[in-house]
């Protein structure tokens, strides 16, 4: 049998989760890219077409323009849940291309967590909650209802583990970084095991459509979706009370 998973164990795992994907949400959000963060769209009619366009890329919600700067905490949260949400719920249901037979693997949770807990630590750090301990102490509470907080660590493992999971992250586009990051991730929660059941998941109807060959790659993917629901909810509840 199995020894049980100690709340040490969680923290193990996800002190260089945390560390791994902190430095590249923060570069994401802190972006200014083209200068466009400082940019002041006019409305004059007669400027130029080059000028026109530049304005209308400011004016694109996402990190690094004009418009996002002007963004509040929610409207954030809505881009880091639903646009890069997707990317890493498609992620997480692709295993499920094989059905049951995949649901019998813990890979699947493993990168469902590990999209979750990036998601979490993109919403702790437009809050200010940029410390590694207060970003795990909000991915054990949400991810695996567990509160954990002044445990020790084991530095050197823990440098080496993060400088592992970071190595090529500045060698690929953003987005393709994360999928990628989503990737390994997923096998440092692996080792969490039974707790992986713990985590946000879809409704029963997504769970048995999940099982079908070819076809459960779209019910994982809306589980993750419907999952996402609970993460926020949870998320939110934990904010308040900080």
């Amino acid at each position: 049998m199995p020894e049980a998973i100690t709340d040490r164990d969680v923290v193990r795992a996800l002190r260089p989760f945390v560390r791994a994907t902190g430095p590249l949400l923060d570069a994401l959000r802190d972006a200014n890219l083209l200068g466009l963060r400082d940019r002041e769209v006019e409305r004059d009619a007669d400027r130029g077409l080059v000028d026109r366009l530049w304005d209308r890329l400011a004016a694109v919600k996402v990190p690094g323009t004009a418009a996002w700067a002007r963004m509040d905490v929610r409207q954030r949260d809505e881009f880091w849940l639903n646009r890069v949400g997707r990317l890493v719920n498609l992620v997480a249901a692709l295993p499920g291309v094989g059905g049951v037979l995949a649901d019998r693997l813990p890979v699947q949770s493993a990168l469902g967590a590990a999209g979750q807990g990036l998601l979490l630590s993109a919403m702790a750090g437009e809050r200010g909650f940029t410390s590694t301990e207060d970003r795990v102490r909000l991915l054990a509470h949400v991810l695996f209802q567990r509160e954990v907080d002044g445990l020790p660590v084991d530095r050197r493992a823990e440098d080496e583990q993060t400088a592992r999971l970071t190595e090529g992250l500045g060698e690929r586009s953003t987005f393709r970084a994360i999928g990628s990051t989503v990737w390994k991730l997923a096998k440092v929660l692996w080792k969490l095991e039974d707790e992986l059941d713990k985590r946000p998941q879809g409704r029963l109807h997504h769970q048995a459509l999940g099982m079908l060959p070819v076809v459960g790659v779209i019910g994982d993917y809306f589980g993750e979706r419907s999952a996402l629901k609970r993460v926020r909810k949870d998320a939110y509840a934990w904010f308040a009370t900080q």
